[in-house]
């Protein structure tokens, strides 16, 4: 879509989107939650890979532990919470930092030791760590009759 000469970039998809009732399914960072109707926000997050993990960083300041979760299913790694807001009654002048649910998923590039899974927040980032599985050799016996 093209925008007209003047206007913000992203105004017109804005409209766009609020039109067509999309508003949640397709703007960046944010979604609507099948099972609730408010909007759930995703925060930033990075996946990187050392020598023996796959480390998963998120983003995510002014949270307390009890208000985090993270869980692992297969190779999906989810981590969902809510940051509440304390000052949610002010009449706000300007309003940029994200508060409510909040959920992010990843999925696991590669086989991981479950066993081995830490968590740690600090400094408004929870890390989670993922050992990488140690590569399982796989034995070749005598067959006992030809194929």
């Amino acid at each position: 879509m093209r925008e007209q000469e003047g206007e913000t970039p992203g105004v017109l998809a804005q409209m766009y989107v609020e039109k067509l009732g999309l508003w949640g399914e397709s703007e960046p960072g944010w979604r609507k939650s099948s099972l609730r109707q408010h909007k759930i926000w995703r925060p930033p997050t990075d996946v990187f890979e050392t020598e023996g993990a796959i480390v998963v960083k998120v983003e995510i300041a002014g949270m307390a532990r009890d208000d985090l979760s993270v869980s692992l299913e297969g190779r999906k790694l989810t981590i969902r919470g809510v940051r509440r807001d304390s000052s949610a009654k002010l009449g706000y002048q300007q309003m940029e930092i994200q508060y409510g649910y909040f959920e992010t998923e990843v999925l696991v590039p590669r086989a991981i030791d479950e066993e081995g899974v830490e968590a740690t927040y600090q400094e408004g980032f929870l890390r989670v760590r993922l050992p990488k599985a140690p590569a399982r050799r796989v034995p070749v016996i005598d067959a006992e009759e030809p194929m």
